[in-house]
């Protein structure tokens, strides 16, 4: 239990007023869980808070009775009792009245979050049967289901994020409602669906909320190009599990350490198949340049969604390049090390493997990508370069394209092998210079790049 947070009900029982915990935080203590966030409900108005707490933060909800207090470099939700008045935007009340702890637990989403509990008296305080559905694993909508999904169309999500992230099941009515309201979901802004979205792909089972997800018709609400994965056949020889959203399901089931990246890769690792499908004249079904397609198509889906750059950028590098690990027996070694050297590697790594597992099964080319990273140094894989534009310009090479060309010639042949020394690259670069990429005059010797020993 949070200490700070329970002095802060302290100090307000103390001055007369009736303050619990709430929400999420009693949830997860009667889950046996660490809870994150200690929300804190009370009589008190919040100007009555300010008083008793100098150290009063974010007022901006300050009208509807929420402000947050500092106490020992936290930061904790006070919010008054309350009653919301009408929701005309599927998202804000547009009034509220401070109101008794019952009345404010019966305006709450779900039983299991409608709990309050009393940390002096240490009691608990259960007014919507919260405590019997957390026993029995069930998410129930407090009240008329149709009227709290009414009331805020974000709840739609957050019914499957809990179900997925508690391994609960979604009461009947409840579940009802939110097929059948599903579609209202689009008012919702794009930042707090992805929000939830990211909640449910990073649970220790993603699969489940992407099947409540789709079985509800949110999927095809909030993420279409992943509920047009069904019915995209794949070549069985490759993919006995089935169609692609088959596939992509199997692998969210395969993620061993919940990861943003790694879960939105495997999602969309595969979305460029449907605009890409075709059969060619042996009847065999191809997905040609599908990662190229897929790798925009991601690009497009989480930059709709309103996902930073680093995130973006990181998953469609992920997307573009997943299909380059069929490649690695045939690849020299420059190519293997560059490979290597992506900053994504890691992850790319791990969504082939996962990717195998759930197709053909076949993972040599992930065991031996493995065996590479135990057995090379970070500089075997990466060793500073030789020479640089600097040098060149010492030797009378001009900036430009042939420039860009004898550096990245070098570079290849450093990291093949086949030139080790700053003698063996100047050499180089002196025979590219005054050969393949045209003379440029007389140039100075190349410096000598072996040990210096004492003249004498």
């Amino acid at each position: 239990m949070n200490t700070l947070a329970r002095d802060i009900v302290a100090q307000l029982q103390r001055a007369g007023h009736v303050a619990y915990f709430a929400g999420g935080c009693v949830r997860d203590r009667l889950l046996g869980k660490g809870a994150k966030d200690y929300d804190i409900a009370t009589s008190a108005l919040p100007d009555q808070v300010q008083k008793l707490f100098p150290r009063v933060t974010d007022l901006t909800g300050k009208c509807f009775g929420v402000v947050r207090v500092m106490a020992g470099g936290e930061s904790f939700e006070v919010a008054t009792f309350r009653q919301d008045g009408p929701y005309r935007d599927g998202r804000h009340p547009e009034s509220v009245r401070f109101a008794t702890a019952e009345e404010d637990a019966q305006r709450r989403d779900f039983t299991v979050n409608g709990l309050f509990f009393d940390p002096i008296a240490e009691r608990l305080i259960d007014y919507v049967q919260g405590e019997a559905d957390l026993q029995a694993g069930i998410i129930r909508a407090i009240g008329n289901p149709d009227d709290r999904f009414g009331e805020d169309h974000l709840r739609l999500l957050r019914a499957v994020r809990f179900a997925t992230r508690l391994y609960f099941r979604i009461e009947p009515g409840t579940w009802e409602a939110i097929c059948r309201i599903a579609p209202s979901i689009r008012t919702v802004s794009a930042e707090r669906i992805r929000d939830e979205l990211n909640k449910i792909f990073t649970a220790d089972k993603p699969e489940i909320g992407l099947d409540l997800l789709d079985q509800s018709g949110l999927l095809r609400e909030v993420l279409p190009d992943i509920a047009a994965l069904h019915g995209v056949e794949q070549p069985p020889q490759f993919h006995p599990e089935g169609d692609v959203y088959q596939h992509v399901r199997l692998m969210l089931s395969k993620i061993e350490q919940p990861s943003l990246e790694l879960a939105l890769g495997v999602l969309l690792h595969d979305v460029g198949k449907k605009p890409t499908a075709k059969v060619d004249e042996n009847g065999r079904i191809r997905f040609n340049e599908h990662e190229s397609v897929g790798a925009r198509m991601a690009e497009e889906i989480m930059t709709g969604l309103r996902y930073d750059n680093k995130t973006i950028q990181t998953v469609r590098e992920m997307v573009q390049h997943h299909m380059q690990f069929k490649d690695v027996p045939h690849m020299r070694p420059a190519t293997l090390k560059r490979m290597m050297m992506r900053p994504t590697f890691l992850l790319e790594l791990e969504l082939h493997r996962i990717d195998c597992e759930s197709s053909h099964g076949d993972l040599k080319h992930y065991d031996f990508l493995k065996r590479q990273l135990e057995t090379m140094s970070v500089e075997e894989i990466n060793p500073p370069p030789l020479i640089s534009g600097r040098e060149l310009l010492a030797m009378g090479v001009l900036p430009g394209r042939a420039m860009g060309k004898i550096i990245e010639a070098i570079r290849v042949a450093q990291l093949d092998g086949t030139v080790q020394t700053q003698a063996e690259a100047f050499a180089m670069a002196r025979k590219l210079v005054n050969g393949d990429l045209g003379g440029t005059g007389p140039l100075p010797p190349a410096p000598d790049s072996g040990p210096k020993t004492p003249s004498s």
